[in-house]
């Protein structure tokens, strides 16, 4: 409630708080374009292999020439200017740069990103998911080791889903569920670069006029990025995924209590404890009344038969019994809005969430019948796409994360739905980033439930 407040006073005693970026894609220009109006952020650095690319981003969101022309980081520091570098290791050994906030979406490049600004003791906003759920566990136990905060990236919405978690269980309500929309049909499942834009109702020519990465599209069509960020979800919140991976049952607002509660009382969920998504589109096409496409959610119950009456009284939406609720947030402006998680970092030592525990797993799962000899194309690909599954099934299938299936070649044949594991794969490269993906295993709770054979686990991975 008060970090504009702290901030001034940040600024009074010490003067601007110096921040580095690394990627100036789509979400990087949109902290750049927050960042230049808030008094006391000092972007001293944007780090990005494409040099040429984040000047036109900082150009693209209003940033006069003049503010990116610092030729060393130290002339940038001292100036009050912004230095555009392709080495992000210079930025991450940069003493004077407080936080980092890593926005390359590389889950390789990531880990490697976010170990060193640890190691430099700089704090560091991941919003890179697909490194957060391929190591995040790990990478935030060694950043509290080294007295700095790693934290997800708030405006994006496994950041905001935190947020109202934090508000159920502070409030002392029972947390049932939590998750965000999306639109989503089963046929998206095997959507690839090639036919994505089909989904999207775009012709051939608005495609060649815009800046479009159809892989990047493309995860989100195909469903890897909610079960991503519905795994890193798990992993923060103490939640788990569904054993079978996301539904994705269609639901408005009118009806997130109804649905997203558990099956013995007339909902969609296994169990109470679940993250998933509320689709905004029936399988068949149709749009979904009221949908939350662009928001996030939490369902949650009345403990007693006092609360539930407040329910009611105070115009809480509920399912039909008064018991279950639901609050949402209708809407994410993802880099317009992660400059909470920098000033709660610096300003307050404090995560906009942080992954605690392995409970949940993105895991590569074929989109079509693969053969020995072919090679993974990772996110948004042609091969493979990511289903979030419990941790303990993940780990008795040997599941190869989503993150860790780019650029490597299969030793044996995978059907069609089935999930790829370890061994199944060649890996010989990235060996420093598997063996911290290994160490990170550990994290997996004594409590999680009892699946680990692997028969167990390929009867709840049933496939569809």
């Amino acid at each position: 409630m008060n970090l504009s407040s702290l901030l001034a006073r940040r600024i009074a005693a010490k003067g601007p708080i110096r921040i580095g970026l690394i990627g100036a894609g789509k979400f990087g220009s949109m902290v750049l374009a927050q960042a230049q109006r808030i008094e006391g952020l000092h972007v001293v650095a944007v780090a990005d292999l494409d040099v040429g690319k984040a000047r036109a981003s900082l150009d693209r969101v209003g940033w006069p020439a003049e503010r990116y022309a610092a030729k060393s980081l130290s002339d940038a520091a001292k100036t009050g200017s912004t230095c555009v570098l392709a080495d992000a290791a210079e930025l991450l050994a940069f003493p004077e740069i407080e936080c980092v906030i890593e926005a390359t979406g590389h889950p390789i490049a990531g880990v490697r990103h976010a170990l060193a600004a640890i190691e430099s003791r700089k704090h560091i906003v991941m919003v890179n998911v697909e490194a957060d759920v391929l190591c995040g566990p790990l990478l935030a136990e060694r950043a509290r080791a080294k007295g700095v905060v790693y934290s997800m990236a708030y405006g994006d919405q496994p950041a905001i889903i935190c947020e109202l978690v934090d508000w159920v269980r502070a409030c002392g309500f029972e947390l049932i569920a939590a998750g965000k929309g999306m639109n989503f049909e089963p046929r998206y499942r095997y959507s690839t670069p090639d036919t994505v834009w089909r989904f999207f109702g775009w012709s051939d020519e608005e495609v060649a006029r815009g800046d479009f990465n159809p892989k990047m599209y493309n995860s989100f069509t195909d469903g890897t990025k909610a079960a991503i960020e519905m795994a890193a979800v798990a992993n923060a919140a103490g939640l788990d995924c569904p054993d079978d991976g996301l539904a994705f049952p269609p639901a408005g607002v009118h009806d997130l209590a109804k649905v997203f509660r558990p099956v013995a009382d007339g909902g969609r969920l296994a169990r109470s404890g679940l993250v998933d998504i509320a689709a905004s589109q029936e399988p068949d096409g149709r749009e979904v009344l009221n949908n939350i496409r662009y928001g996030v959610f939490v369902t949650f119950k009345a403990r007693d038969e006092y609360a539930r009456a407040c329910f009611a009284q105070y115009g809480l939406l509920t399912d039909p019994s008064g018991w279950y609720g639901s609050m949402w947030r209708p809407f994410h402006l993802i880099g317009l809005e992660t400059s909470v998680s920098v000033l709660s970092a610096t300003l307050r030592g404090e995560a906009t969430g942080a992954p605690l525990q392995f409970r949940g797993d993105a895991v590569a799962t074929a989109k079509r019948d693969l053969a020995a000899g072919d090679v993974l194309d990772g996110e948004g690909g042609f091969a493979v796409w990511a289903k979030a599954i419990p941790a303990a099934a993940s780990l008795a299938l040997r599941g190869l994360p989503i993150g860790l299936a780019h650029n490597v070649k299969l030793k044996r044949p995978v059907a069609k739905d089935c999930v790829v594991s370890f061994d199944d794969v060649q890996l010989d490269r990235d060996l420093d980033v598997v063996a911290l993906r290994r160490e990170m295993e550990r994290f997996a709770p004594a409590d999680l439930p009892e699946i680990r054979q692997p028969r167990d686990a390929a009867k709840i991975l049933r496939q569809a």
